[in-house]
């Protein structure tokens, strides 16, 4: 170790020696003997922690009346049961507790000791508790817990060790605004262990998960664990984020300075503080990980414990047959005991709603395929296939239907379906696309050879419609229905044809 790493050790000795004198009244407490009348020693650490802990509660309830006999009878209620303790020596006791918290010269309790860093003896102050009112009717000093008392309380308690990874991103990000690169690196180095510490309790609570789940009573409560665990993790990946960013804006800010005398020492400092930053967040990361896994896993073995435990637990002769055959039960509850043993009823019924169903629609040798969906526009080459299937067949048709034309200057649509059977074309009937046909020409009516410039080949209706040349075909609708003798029928028709030069 250099020198700069050497100074960094005892760096800010003199701030952790006031965290340790926090706890010394508590350590002179314990040096002090008492007992109680059958002679069963007390430990007066442990009556001074209740103490300050009562104190801490009188503060929550804003109480600003709290002496020596109030201390005493909480005190007396707590060692009921347990200590022979009478009311004076229990005044004795809180007394002698609130002496030591308080000294009776009312000045602040010193603790002495050498601070490594500034290498030269010292001496903090601490305050516990402070004198708070004063009856002068009756002669009672009221008390009250001070800073370094609130401090005491707090850090005796396990929220120091959740959050203090969280403690320590803080610390760091302030270092860092401030400059303090060397002590970062060392708060980097204390958040390593601080992950390690993490890693272990994570493997203990693993193990204590599998073998202290016995009810579903504590599985909910290791869940709740877990997802405490998980939500705390995660606040501290997205501050590891945080950091990581604002490491790289430091490293970039640097880079730019023109000064370098002040440059390259920072620089390899922060380009070190990046790295090492690095791996600390990669191992939370894979701890954040390891908590995910022990959620889903240790929670799902437990589970499994759970159930074998009940099975190999369960006696059927005992838990059922006995049940049955030993009690004169009544029906009702024999058919409630029996039930959990027994198989669903199961039955089948025709339920009315299949009639909503989709129906299958396609006829009984029905020679061209149904369209069940749209044509999709990106099915350019199914379409264009099926395009010219329809317009070769509506070819047909249409040259039929101006043959019986040149005949028959007017027809009816109930003529020329009649007729197809001569023309040996009666299984037309039974295709869709044929009646389709006729709708298509109803619509267009009056219908005439489309011109090159409307043309378009995705339809297939212009090499049709261009077999009526410089004629005219008009189509209006007449009286009736035509029965084709299939599942199809189709409003009648009059179909005539004209000259283009004569016009409508």
């Amino acid at each position: 170790m250099d020198r700069m790493e050497l100074e960094g050790t005892v760096s800010g000795f003199q701030e952790r020696m006031s965290k340790v004198a926090l706890f010394d009244p508590l350590f002179e407490l314990r040096r002090k003997k008492q007992t109680d009348a059958s002679g069963q020693p007390i430990d007066m650490m442990e009556l001074g922690l209740l103490a300050l802990l009562f104190f801490f509660e009188q503060k929550l309830l804003r109480n600003s009346r709290v002496g020596v006999k109030e201390l005493a009878i909480y005190l007396l209620r707590l060692m009921e049961g347990k200590l022979q303790v009478d009311e004076a020596q229990g005044e004795e006791l809180a007394r002698d507790i609130i002496q030591v918290f308080r000294p009776a010269s009312g000045k602040k309790r010193e603790f002495a000791f050498y601070n490594w860093e500034a290498c030269q003896p010292q001496q903090v102050h601490t305050s516990i508790l402070r004198a708070n009112a004063f009856d002068a009717k009756t002669g009672t000093q009221y008390y009250a817990l001070d800073e370094d008392g609130l401090e005491l309380v707090f850090a005796t308690k396990e929220f120091y060790s959740e959050f203090q990874l969280s403690i320590h991103q803080l610390v760091l990000r302030k270092q860092l605004e401030k400059g303090e690169f060397q002590g970062a690196l060392r708060q980097i180095n204390e958040m390593r262990v601080d992950v390690e510490s993490l890693q272990e309790r994570m493997m203990k609570l693993e193990h204590e998960i599998k073998r202290s789940i016995v009810s579903e009573e504590t599985l909910k409560r290791y869940s709740e664990l877990l997802e405490d665990i998980y939500a705390r993790l995660q606040r501290e990946n997205d501050e590891f984020e945080e950091l990581r960013q604002f490491v790289k804006e430091t490293r970039a800010r640097l880079y730019a300075d023109n000064r370098p005398e002040n440059r390259v020492r920072a620089y390899e400092y922060i380009v070190k503080i990046a790295g090492e930053l690095e791996k600390v967040h990669a191992e939370h990361s894979g701890l954040l990980q390891q908590s995910m896994e022990l959620k889903n896993q240790a929670l799902y073995s437990a589970k499994e414990s759970l159930y074998y435990t009940g099975l190999s637990s369960f006696n059927f002769e005992q838990d059922v047959a006995g049940l049955i055959f030993g009690l004169p039960l009544p029906l009702e509850s024999m058919r409630g005991i029996v039930s959990p043993f027994m198989a669903l009823q199961q039955s089948r019924n025709w339920s009315p709603l299949t009639l909503l169903a989709e129906q299958n629609i396609s006829g009984i040798g029905e020679q061209e395929p149904r369209e069940e969906g749209f044509l999709e526009a990106e099915d350019d080459g199914r379409e264009l296939q099926y395009a010219a299937r329809r317009s070769a067949f509506y070819m047909e048709i249409m040259g039929l239907l101006l043959q019986e034309l040149e005949r028959t200057p007017e027809l009816e649509l109930r003529e020329f379906l009649n007729r197809l059977s001569e023309y040996g074309r009666q299984d037309w009937l039974d295709r869709r696309s044929f009646y389709d046909f006729w709708l298509i020409l109803h619509q267009r009516s009056p219908v005439r050879a489309v011109g090159m410039d409307q043309r378009d080949d995705k339809t297939g209706l212009e090499e049709v419609f261009g077999l009526l040349g410089r004629k005219v075909l008009l189509v209006w609708e007449a009286v009736g229905l035509v029965e084709t003798g299939t599942r199809y029928q189709i409003q009648n028709m009059k179909l005539t044809q004209e000259d283009e030069s004569i016009g409508l």
